[in-house]
């Protein structure tokens, strides 16, 4: 099938979104948060904030180092090791008794796992599809943001009726599969491919090839372009993982302190109330997150990608610093849907300016250097939100949990200090954007 003339192109978008929607639930990591807090009622909220993190990193990570492998023997067996890992992650956080097993299961291999698969579609339909580059990098990720509209409901079910653990496993054992069968699709067009009936807007180079310049990721790394672009995703990054990572807890906590004084302890049945809006908040984040990755990256095709990235800029972080007051659960959807928009369209953007910019050779790798941005703004923003949030009061609280009611203490705080950082950093990042000129050839 490699090379094939006759094989449709349209199939590896089936077996990128198939991929996508699976590691895309990495994205409702709030939703275990309750029922994790439950179960280990010792860790804090930075001990709770710690396994997504560094899920997000190692993510990142392995981006590049899968990058290069898929760039040199073809993305199939790099996604299907992608698979394994992950599953292999899930099920150890699944039987995990201490923050450490958890955050080297679930953090660790799990955020391997899914940076060891989550590279090989975007650099495959990259490479199938250089007449509608903007477009196709977005729907090649769009599935990634949608994870979370597919499996929240899925997660809440399972935690309310087989307690939070088991659901890593059986969350795991999906994911095993669905990622398996995508990976059968994974696979590189010919050399110097280009779709019938397409002219190359630039000259063609070595055996028609659809790229003018060509970078290795060494090359790239040399430029201050990389850099600023770098700098610019992080922002971006930083800001929709602020919200993403703690939808449920900001929601928690704009809830709860508006009915403190009607509930001096929330009943169970409230409290359920109150996690079911921030699984609906995390589910429409979802669905935002993956039309901005398709929406923003046909837009770019139109418009420009700088020009894009500066509306999505604005668009982030006036959001982002009006955001605390938006506590009503309806403005609170708007707010953070705003988030996920942009943050999906900063994923769907990204890979097709990166191969703008620095050509398609080397697309794996290069753009897992890129992508390193996101890891490092995993770090950064789930960490800030709860590290500043300032606690306005221990509300009591009863919470029910595989048929088991227990009580406990919610720390409902005030997260506008890390609203403000995060949008000061996307509206900075704007004029960075205007800063960066597109490449004229490559030098040397």
């Amino acid at each position: 099938m490699e090379g094939g003339k006759t094989f449709n192109r349209w199939l590896i978008v089936v077996g990128a979104l198939l991929i996508q929607v699976s590691l895309g639930a990495i994205y409702i990591y709030s939703v275990f948060k309750p029922g994790l807090k439950a179960r280990f009622p010792d860790w804090s909220n930075t001990d709770l904030a710690l396994p997504s993190m560094l899920v997000l990193l190692f993510f990142g990570l392995a981006t590049i180092f899968a990058g290069r492998v898929q760039d040199r023997i073809g993305p199939r067996y790099v996604a299907m090791s992608g698979a394994v890992l992950l599953g292999l992650g899930l099920l150890l956080a699944s039987y995990s008794n201490s923050l450490f097993l958890f955050t080297l299961g679930f953090g660790i291999i799990g955020g391997l796992g899914i940076g060891t698969a989550y590279v090989c579609p975007i650099a495959t339909c990259v490479k199938w599809f250089p007449d509608k580059r903007g477009l196709i990098s977005g729907l090649a990720v769009a599935g990634f943001g949608g994870g979370g509209l597919v499996f929240a409901p899925v997660a809440k079910s399972l935690i309310l009726s087989v307690g939070v653990m088991n659901t890593f496993l059986y969350l795991g054992i999906i994911f095993f599969v669905i990622v398996m069968i995508g990976a059968q699709f994974m696979i590189n067009p010919p050399a110097g491919y280009c779709p019938p009936g397409w002219t190359p807007p630039a000259a063609t180079g070595a055996k028609g090839a659809c790229v003018g310049v060509d970078y290795t990721w060494q090359e790239m790394i040399k430029t201050s372009r990389f850099w600023l672009l770098w700098i610019t995703y992080f922002a971006g990054c930083s800001a929709g993982f602020l919200i993403i990572m703690n939808t449920v807890n900001i929601w928690q906590s704009f809830s709860i302190l508006s009915l403190v004084q009607q509930f001096p302890t929330i009943p169970k049945d409230t409290y359920l109330e109150i996690l079911t809006k921030g699984t609906t908040a995390v589910m429409a984040i979802s669905v935002m997150n993956a039309l901005g990755r398709i929406l923003w990256g046909k837009v770019s095709d139109s418009i420009g990608r700088k020009n894009t990235l500066y509306l999505m800029f604005l668009y982030s972080g006036v959001v982002m610093l009006a955001l605390n007051w938006l506590t009503s659960f309806p403005l609170f959807l708007i707010g953070v849907m705003s988030v996920g928009f942009c943050f999906g369209g900063f994923l769907g953007v990204y890979p097709a300016l990166t191969a703008d910019y620095f050509g398609t050779k080397n697309m794996g790798v290069n753009y897992g250097c890129m992508f390193m941005a996101y890891g490092m703004a995993g770090l950064f923003g789930p960490w800030i939100a709860p590290k500043l949030m300032r606690v306005v009061q221990e509300v009591p609280f009863e919470s029910l949990a595989a048929g088991v009611v227990s009580t406990g203490k919610y720390p409902a705080g005030n997260y506008i200090a890390s609203f403000i950082i995060a949008g000061v950093m996307c509206l900075a990042s704007m004029i960075l954007v205007w800063i960066v000129k597109p490449p004229e050839g490559k030098k040397g």
